[in-house]
């Protein structure tokens, strides 16, 4: 079972769903300020408008919710194609090229949170790329009967 490829990735995308959906709850609700300082910061971050050109006027955070839905976006397009792949049994040359993509695209994102975000998405995200990497080193190169 575990030199099975398929198994791999079965584990990598429900990781990928966890992530997006763990991630998607963040995108509930404003955050609390602690103190006056953070209430003085969640203020600006929420209600002070940055002027970016062509009359469009956004907050620090409508950004930061605009990059958070990206990731939680990209984590179930990951393992919705995932998903698709294994249903559809397609082969395994193609799986290990598509998932050599998302392993590429997880990987970088894991390095970028892993210097600018906290812990709980730099687990997650690195359990992703593990698992995407070890379904990726087991996916043979070309057609297996009965994988």
């Amino acid at each position: 079972m575990l030199k099975r490829f398929t198994f791999w990735l079965w584990v990598a995308l429900v990781f990928q769903l966890v992530t997006g959906g763990v991630h998607a709850l963040s995108l509930i609700g404003a955050p609390a300020a602690a103190n006056n300082t953070e209430k003085q910061l969640i203020d600006l971050m929420i209600n002070y408008r940055l002027d970016l050109g062509g009359g469009i006027h956004r907050s620090m955070w409508d950004l930061f919710r605009a990059l958070s839905t990206c990731f939680t976006l990209l984590c179930l397009l990951g393992g919705l194609t995932n998903i698709y792949l294994l249903r559809k049994k397609v082969d395994p040359g193609a799986i290990k090229g598509l998932v050599g993509i998302q392993l590429v695209v997880f990987a970088i994102g894991f390095a970028v949170m892993l210097v600018w975000t906290f812990l709980p998405p730099i687990i997650m995200t690195g359990l992703v790329v593990v698992f995407l990497a070890v379904a990726y080193f087991t996916t043979p190169r070309t057609s297996v009967v009965n994988s």
